[in-house]
């Protein structure tokens, strides 16, 4: 149990913070959060998110409060995209990821006609 502001106790729960940090790249950290805890309260204790002190050891260049708001990363619990403000549950997985850059159904294409003029040239 964890004390809380005020003297209440509440239970800990289990959680997952999982980053997409670069291509193939994912970091994970295990917490033990208060049952009540926010997707942004886990972010903050894994120390992907924050701003000052925790910003500068950040190894997630560009994650922050900001770039959730506006997009450039996403939030999700176990794959279901979810806003920074929803009260995560035990066993769950909060997974974050940066926006796509380029449209996969385009890189395709993009590939596909270099292949073609490799095997014809």
């Amino acid at each position: 149990m964890a004390p809380v502001e005020g003297g209440d106790v509440r239970e800990l729960i289990c959680v997952q913070v999982a980053v997409g940090v670069a291509p193939r790249e994912v970091r994970v950290v295990t917490l033990s959060v208060p049952e009540g805890s926010t997707v942004r309260d886990a972010l903050r204790l894994s120390g992907f998110l924050g701003a000052g002190a925790v910003a500068a050891v950040n190894p997630v260049i560009g994650l922050n409060e900001d770039a959730l708001a506006s997009g450039l990363w996403t939030v999700g619990v176990w794959g279901r995209r979810e806003r920074p403000g929803h009260v995560l549950r035990d066993r769950d997985r909060v997974e974050v990821v940066r926006g796509l850059r380029v449209d996969p159904k385009e890189a395709r294409r993009v590939r596909y006609r270099a292949q073609g003029r490799a095997a014809r040239g």
